[in-house]
Formats: structure tokens, sequence, C-alpha cells
């Protein structure tokens, strides 16, 4: 749980989350768009197909009037002749535009949907019901569902799909008039029909999806904040060391100009710190010679009390300028980082503390063997086993492997700082 808490807390986990729900949400929204399309397409093409056989019916009544004797005897695929009070129950607006821009004989016409027993009377045993529940009742009757089952079961046996689906037909009433005048009610009926299901939630593809998209998200994010990371470990080893090499400059502009603004602090900060060294080192090499003029002028001093006193101040001031070149020595040195076993140097200083004549004991070692300066690390802890000693009176010596860090302890049994 922390390492999810860690990966979605970082900048990759961000961009990972972004774009995870950022594509599947759009590949969704898409998917959805295409399906609403294509089943808008569907319905149209099929008004179209509805309207021809329509609209070739009616020519034909338009045309040859003496066709309209024997019309309502002779059964058409689809289209056929109703009495002027069949049963309609909604208007279709969108059939009777449809109908409207064929122009002709259909330029007046008026279009409304019907129950299913008016389009096919034979279903109901000859009986044309005008019931206007007919079509539920001819839906529920049980004579007729088990008529229609077998239908369904005939469809689907054809090596279908499962994700495809059966529509019922569809009846609608059209009242036409001829060029004559004459007016006529038309049935007409959209046949069965199978369709491809919509596979948009399938759980399969979805899973899919969202896998193909989380692989996809988790590179492009890695890759997104690897520039990152490429800084973030520059700036913590520039902390360690200005002299590290520079960072490479590559990859997208805005990472170039980034890696190229952090060289360029770089090299500032070495410049500063040169400079600053450089200074401190001619201030403190200045002060000797005057220091050492003003030693031989107190010598001249006849009060042997006031002399000594005097010969101590200028003695600390000559320790306090010394410790001002020490750092600036340490400060600008170019010596090489070499394999260095930390205990044996630890050791060694603690040796020679002891033989001064000092208080100093190695009290345990960790084993490390680190990449280090030589001079500066001997003069680094040497420094701070003569502080042990002259303020504490002791020099208690440690070195501590703690993950990949090591820690040296240098303690003493002085009184330590006031709060």
């Amino acid at each position: 749980m922390n390492r999810l808490q860690r990966f979605f807390a970082s900048m990759t986990g961000r961009i990972f989350t972004i774009l995870l729900i950022g594509m599947v949400g759009a590949a969704l929204i898409a998917t959805a768009i295409t399906g609403a399309t294509s089943n808008r397409q569907f319905s149209e093409q099929l008004l179209e197909r509805t309207a021809d056989r329509l609209e070739s019916y009616a020519e034909i009544l338009d045309a040859v009037p003496a066709a309209r004797t024997v019309a309502s005897e002779v059964i058409s695929s689809n289209v056929r002749l109703q009495p002027h009070n069949a049963p309609s129950t909604d208007p279709d607006p969108e059939f009777r535009e449809v109908l409207i821009k064929r122009g002709g004989v259909l330029a007046s016409a008026d279009a409304h949907f019907a129950q299913p027993n008016v389009c096919l009377p034979e279903l109901y045993g000859g009986s044309s019901s005008t019931s206007e529940d007919g079509g539920e009742q001819f839906w529920r009757d049980p004579e007729i569902r088990k008529a229609i089952d077998p239908i369904y079961d005939r469809i689907r046996s054809r090596n279908r799909p499962r994700t495809s689906m059966i529509a019922r037909p569809t009846c609608r009433l059209v009242d036409i008039t001829l060029t004559d005048g004459t007016h006529y009610r038309l049935s007409v009926d959209t046949p069965w029909i199978e369709r491809e299901r919509s596979r948009l939630f399938d759980p399969l593809l979805l899973s899919l999806l969202v896998a193909a998209v989380g692989v996809l998200a988790y590179f492009v994010a890695r890759i997104a904040s690897a520039p990152l990371h490429r800084l973030s470990d520059a700036a913590t080893d520039l902390g360690q060391d200005l002299d590290r090499p520079p960072v490479d400059v590559s990859g997208p502009s805005e990472v170039q100009r980034a890696a190229e603004a952090f060289n360029s602090m770089q090299q500032l900060l070495k410049q500063h710190v040169n400079e600053r060294t450089h200074m401190l080192a001619s201030i403190t090499h200045d002060l000797q010679t005057p220091l050492t003029r003003l030693r031989l002028r107190l010598e001249r001093i006849d009060d042997e009390a006031l002399r000594d006193r005097l010969v101590g101040d200028l003695s600390a001031m000559n320790e306090l300028i010394d410790e001002g070149l020490e750092l600036a020595r340490s400060a600008e040195t170019s010596e090489p980082r070499v394999m260095l076993d930390l205990d044996s140097l630890l050791e060694s200083l603690v040796e020679d503390a002891a033989d001064a004549g000092a208080q100093a004991e190695f009290q345990q070692g960790c084993g490390a063997v680190l990449q280090l300066r030589p001079l500066v690390a001997r003069r680094l802890f040497s420094n701070l086993i003569d502080n042990a000693i002259k303020y504490g009176g002791c020099a208690l010596v440690s070195s501590i492997r703690s993950g990949t860090e090591v820690a040296v302890q240098i303690a003493d049994r002085g009184p330590g700082v006031p709060p």
C-alpha cells in the first residue's frame, strides 16, 4: 500500500493516472459516439428502404387506375391498402419528412405508427383487430408466442454470433393523395431485422482496452518523468560535489533548456565558491605579514605580564588565520576520489592521538569502503578528534552503517553546549 501511495504521489503516477483515465474515457466516448452514429445511419437507411417500397406501390396506384379495384386483395411484400378507419397511434414525423422530400404523390403524405396487428392481420387468423392494445395482446398471446419463438430459434441457429439481436417489425400507416384527388391509407411494415449488438460494454473488450491503455500510459509516464529524475539526481549530487559532470543536454526542447539552465547554475556556483575561496586565502595570507611585524614589536615591551597577554592574543589570531588558510586549501583542492577503508582511516587517527598522550578510543567499526578524497577526509576527522580532545577531554570514535548510509560519530565527555 505504501508503495502504491508513493507511486501515485510521484510525477510518474500522476501522469499515469491522467493518461489512463483520459485515454480510456476518450476511447469509451468515441466508441459510444460511433455506435450512436451507426444506429442513426442504420435507422435512416431503413426508413429510405421502406420509403422506396411505399413510393413504388403509390406510383402504381397513381399511374394504373385499373389496379385500384384489385389492390385491396393484392398483398404486397410490405405495403397494403387499409380502410380509412384503420387505427393508428402516434405520429411519425421522421418518416413523414422522408416521404415529403421524395415529392410526387408522397408530397402531402402523413405518417403514423400503428399496432403490429394492422400490418399483419393474417397472424391474427385473418382478423384485423382495431383495438389499440392489440399489439401488446399480440406479443403476450401464448399461441402467438408459441408460433414466433421458433422463428427466433431458427434465425439464431444460422451460425449467428451471440452478440447479434433480432428487432421486431414496425408498422406504419401512411395517408396519401393521388394526382386525381383520391385518398388512400396504406400500411407499410419493416421486416424482421438482425443487427450486431453494441460491444461497447463487453467485459473482455473493456479489459483489453484498459490493459492496453494502462501499459501505454505507464511507459509514457516513465518517459515523461525520466528527465525530472535525472535533474533531481543531479541536484542531489551537486550538493556533494560541485565538480560533478554536467547534465547531459538531450531530449525535448523544454528538457534541454532545463538541463542547460542547471549546468549554467553549476558553473556560476563553482565560480562563486572559487572567488570566495581565493578571497579568503588572499586575506589570511596577507594578514600573516603584519601579524609577524606586530609580534616582533610586542617582544620589545618591558612589562612582561602585559607582553605575555598580548602575545597570547596574537597566537590565537594566528591560529584563526591558519584555520582560514586550511579551509581555503581544502575547498579548492582537486584531489581525486579513491576507494578508502573508513575504519582503517579512523583507527589510524585515533592511534596518532593516543600516541600523542591524548585520551582517544575507537569503539566500533562498520567495515565500509567509501569513495573519498584521502587528504580531505583525514583533515576533516582529525580536526573533529582534536576538538573533542581539546574541549571535551577525550574522543570516542565509531562508524555505523544504516541501510545505504554511513555515519561517523565522534563523542566526548565535555560539558556540552548550553541551551
